[in-house]
């Protein structure tokens, strides 16, 4: 309950700042209309861009526990099995430091778009469906809310940051696999066990892209002190 409350209280913060309601990974006053060039410099793209990914992962956390609070409150337990529709099969984990080392920055930002772009429209769906429970705390769907737009926000700086490392033009979304099977329910438990189970997902492949954001600004910015990874 201790872990909670300090939860609760730290991303209500990040919740209610101005910046970071706002504010997107990649601002560019100056980009020009065709989106190709960016007056920010290279780390500070990515210091955004991995602010941005922290942020979505903390308060991906804060609205797990407190959906888990709801359920409890009205005595349901749903268990989400491991590999429950969670990360894209498209984006194997690198299980070993040897593998770390051996994936290419190319490896690493399409991944995070396939990512972002896999979450985008079952979050939206999420809250959509939020809004339809009777007891749904408004906490939870302020959250929700949150992570279905700052995700959008984050795709678009991974976008850039294709451009800006790579040299690659527009790319076009990205064919992941279908959810659509996944997110059809008969009944409100289903309907419950279907949203449960894409914040619980999600929330694993929020920190997965934290993690490669931090491992690309590793290699981007501080080439010589990258031994953690």
């Amino acid at each position: 309950m201790k872990k909670t409350t300090v939860l609760q209280v730290c991303v209500a913060f990040v919740l209610c700042s101005p910046q970071v309601m706002t504010g997107s990974p990649v601002d560019c006053p100056d980009q020009d209309t065709a989106g190709t060039s960016c007056s920010i410099s290279m780390e500070k793209l990515l210091e955004r861009a991995v602010q941005h990914a922290e942020l979505i992962y903390r308060v991906s956390e804060e609205s797990k526990l407190l959906f888990d609070e709801m359920l409890i409150s009205n005595g349901m337990n749903l268990h989400i099995p491991e590999g429950n529709m969670c990360a894209p099969k498209t984006v194997p984990v690198p299980l070993s430091k040897s593998e770390i080392q051996q994936i290419s920055d190319k490896w690493i930002l399409h991944s995070l778009l396939i990512l972002a772009q896999f979450w985008i429209d079952p979050l939206a769906e999420v809250q959509a469906s939020l809004e339809n429970y009777e007891n749904a705390p408004s906490a939870l769907l302020t959250r929700s809310k949150w992570m279905s737009t700052k995700l959008m926000s984050l795709e678009q700086g991974i976008t850039v940051l294709i451009r800006q490392i790579l040299g690659e033009g527009s790319l076009k979304k990205k064919h992941t696999e279908d959810t659509s099977d996944r997110f059809v329910s008969s009944d409100m438990l289903e309907t419950v066990r279907r949203d449960y189970s894409v914040i619980y997902c999600f929330r694993k492949d929020a920190h997965k892209m934290q993690t490669f954001l931090k491992l690309l600004k590793c290699r981007q910015i501080d080439k010589e002190n990258c031994s953690l990874f």
